[in-house]
């Protein structure tokens, strides 16, 4: 039970809003694709393997992290009880993890066509590259919006086995997402984080954090709407995009930076967020 406690808190499978934010990407690069190509038995099989797939490479993707970072979550208050900074299972049993997780998920990716395989192949860098980029940039946050969102191009890939404009701009609008979101998750550690000499947006904006934020999520929810208007979709389905335009003013009104409670209450909004853009994408599909 004790190794199971530990693989549970090295997965974060106790924290679902971090496997959820790297599927929503997914879901609606499928949803996209299934307004042109009405498949539905295909589409809910994908709905099925990216979820897991998502549960799985995150899981491998956390365990990866710790290992990286362990020298600086002993230094952070809220990642020191971490299994690896608290030396409650060792690099080598922890790597074992990360290497089984990658089959299993490589497993999943070979349900799909060709290029939905090398997408998924080639996004492998990215992931692994993330846990790096804290030391070198002011802009991992950045680099995480890359990676999170290739599900996007995945999930496309995978009903129309092409790449073209709609999803490719579906994901620059996901970038900026991931950029607001995971900024104000930052702003729970930056104390510590400038201390130890870890670099984010959260430190860089710090004395902008809202206009920074705010710019974010201004242009995701502007990339979206100028998405909908390519596709020439029904003028009234505009009106379901105030819900999860509202999700993030919500967000925007209840963050502080000197209350890192409210900070980590507003990130986990953005799987509400993530669910609503998936329902205003899948409309286009019935208005």
């Amino acid at each position: 039970m004790e190794k199971i406690k530990i693989l549970i808190q090295l997965t974060r499978l106790n924290k679902p809003t971090g496997f959820l934010l790297l599927f929503w990407p997914c879901i609606w690069g499928l949803t996209l694709a299934y307004y042109f190509n009405n498949e539905t038995d295909l589409y809910l099989k994908y709905i099925l393997l990216f979820f897991l797939g998502s549960v799985f490479m995150r899981s491998a993707g956390c365990i990866f992290n710790d290992i990286i970072d362990k020298d600086f979550d002993k230094k952070v208050e809220r990642t020191k009880s971490r299994p690896i900074a608290a030396g409650k299972i060792s690099i080598l049993e922890s790597f074992i993890y990360v290497v089984a997780l990658c089959l299993i998920s490589f497993s999943i990716l070979l349900q799909f066509n060709l290029l939905t395989i090398i997408l998924g192949m080639s996004s492998m860098i990215l992931a692994f590259a993330y846990p790096f980029m804290k030391r070198i940039t002011y802009w991992p946050q950045l680099f995480l919006g890359l990676t999170f969102n290739w599900g996007i191009i995945m999930g496309w890939s995978a009903m129309t086995n092409n790449i073209s404009a709609e999803p490719m701009l579906l994901y620059l609008s996901a970038i900026f997402w991931t950029l607001g979101y995971d900024t104000i998750y930052g702003l729970q550690d930056i104390q510590d984080d400038e201390i130890i000499g870890v670099k984010s947006t959260s430190i860089k904006f710090k004395d902008n954090v809202k206009f920074f934020v705010g710019t974010c999520y201004i242009l995701f929810v502007l990339l979206i709407l100028i998405l909908g208007f390519m596709l020439e979709i029904n003028k009234y389905i505009f009106l379901i995009s105030l819900c999860f335009i509202s999700s993030l003013i919500y967000q925007m009104k209840i963050f502080e930076l000197k209350n890192p409670k409210s900070c980590l209450t507003a990130f986990k909004i953005n799987n509400f967020t993530g669910f609503l853009v998936f329902l205003f994408i899948l409309s286009f599909n019935f208005l």
